[in-house]
């Protein structure tokens, strides 16, 4: 993560382009019939409606059902009462600071994320945009801006027919597979030449700014870091980097893979978040005048400590992101913190006192960016309107301190479910819509029967 400084919202070219006239402009010069209209759901995944752009030019009124943002991954809506029968519509707005080009498209197209608002105009209380929006609104109100740079880990994967076989790394250059451990190689980064070789054209196109690429230590598993900014602005290129990855590498036969742990026996993938926070005059709250640490820094991280455990199932929000939780695995299995140090939850990066932060590494690549941001910087705001006192940080190995994460999506659900401080801070509502969503995701899991009971228990019980 870069300095922090007064953030900068990202402006694609076409942010300008507001009116009718430059709108219907622009989409005559690009050949744009249609422009996808879309939002993310509880999972990241993105839905919506394909406009026709002269509609969106005109600035059509757009609405979608209101239950559609808390679709399950399997398809399926939850019949909580908390969900009105009546199935209510909401509106889409576009911002058009999202609005470029869809570089996933065989034809001209162009894609912009949209909120969803109820029809009274108010943030529609399901929306994970939403969710974010409203954490941020609480730190605006305290004169503060959080800064927020994720660190994206994915795999790209050969292409998979049957979801009863693994997933395997695709064939590279000299006609074998990788096989992992090469951490950091600049020759396996440069492997599948054709998929990264769109895939920049298409970043670029989405006004995706991304600091670094490296190859991590899976077969070919990678890692990209966005630059810090406001975080519904990295969130919203958080999502349409993974919408553009999967889409791209389709393409090209490939399966780009977000799963917390895709990969038995390999390295799990996270969303590392870097966190900091500024005060009205655009300085960085974690450091006094003369560079040293403030109290608020320590509360900040006595937040997460306090609440973390709480919002487990926004940083790790489906079955399989409990695999990744291994002691000595480079994954975290508790909320300590350290200085520099990649066994604890918690890490503090060796930086200049103006980028000092925290950089929670609880979060899987298969979280909703909003909404795992958010998780964060609401439990580390709560620490400091509460002045909460964290632990003393962990010198050594931070797996050796007890478990503090919860070992299954059922654990963490129930937790959730039972927190007054989830519902206080994302609105009962919001809660148990989500709890309910997550509930029908996990009974939906117990119906399955793994290859491991095949395995072991067909013969023996």
């Amino acid at each position: 993560m870069a300095q922090p400084s007064a953030p900068k919202t990202i402006q694609p070219a076409l942010a300008d382009r507001r009116t009718t006239e430059q709108l219907g402009s622009f989409f005559s010069q690009e050949g744009i019939l249609d422009v996808e209209c879309i939002i993310p759901d509880i999972s990241g995944y993105p839905r919506g409606k394909l406009m026709p752009a002269a509609s969106f030019a005109a600035k059509a009124e757009l609405r979608i059902c209101q239950a559609i943002p808390m679709q399950a991954v399997t398809g399926e809506y939850s019949f909580n009462p908390v969900f009105p029968d009546s199935d209510p519509d909401v509106r889409l707005v576009p911002d058009y600071r999202t609005l470029t080009l869809a570089p996933w498209s065989s034809v001209p197209r162009a894609v912009a994320v949209h909120d969803c608002l109820e029809l009274n105009g108010e943030l529609c209380q399901f929306a994970p945009r939403s969710i974010l929006k409203n954490v941020l609104a609480a730190y605006s109100a305290q004169g503060l801006t959080p800064v927020v740079a994720p660190e994206i880990e994915f795999y790209l994967t050969a292409a998979n027919t049957d979801p009863a076989r693994p997933l395997l790394p695709p064939e590279v250059r000299g006609g074998r597979a990788e096989v992992g451990q090469s951490a950091f190689s600049m020759n396996m980064l440069n492997e599948l030449s054709p998929f990264w070789d769109e895939f920049r054209v298409a970043l670029r196109k989405l006004v995706i700014v991304a600091d670094t690429w490296i190859h991590e230590v899976g077969a070919m598993q990678y890692e990209i870091n966005l630059l810090h900014s406001d975080p519904v602005s990295v969130a919203d290129q958080a999502f349409l980097f993974k919408y553009a990855a999967r889409e791209i590498a389709l393409k090209h036969g490939l399966n780009a893979v977000f799963m917390a742990k895709p990969i038995a026996g390999s390295s799990g993938s996270s969303m590392h978040l870097h966190q900091s926070v500024l005060n009205n005059r655009g300085r960085n709250i974690f450091s006094l005048a003369d560079g040293t640490e403030s109290l608020l820094f320590g509360h900040f991280i006595a937040g997460l400590q306090t609440y973390g455990p709480d919002l487990m199932l926004m940083f790790a929000p489906n079955v399989n992101s409990y695999r990744r939780y291994v002691a000595g695995n480079q994954a975290p299995t508790n909320f300590q913190w350290g200085y520099d140090n990649r066994t604890t939850g918690l890490r503090i990066p060796a930086s200049a006192p103006n980028a000092r932060r925290v950089e929670n590494r609880v979060a899987g690549a298969d979280a909703n960016p909003y909404l795992a941001m958010a998780a964060s910087l609401a439990a580390g705001l709560a620490g400091i309107n509460k002045k909460l006192q964290a632990s003393a940080p962990v010198d050594g190995n931070g797996y050796e301190q007890a478990q503090g994460l919860p070992r299954s999506m059922e654990a963490a659900l129930e937790k959730m479910q039972l927190s007054n401080f989830a519902r206080q801070t994302f609105g009962d509502d919001f809660v148990t819509g989500y709890c309910a969503v997550k509930a029908l995701e996990y009974n939906n899991y117990l119906g399955e029967v793994s290859a491991w009971e095949r395995r072991y228990l067909l013969p023996q019980v």
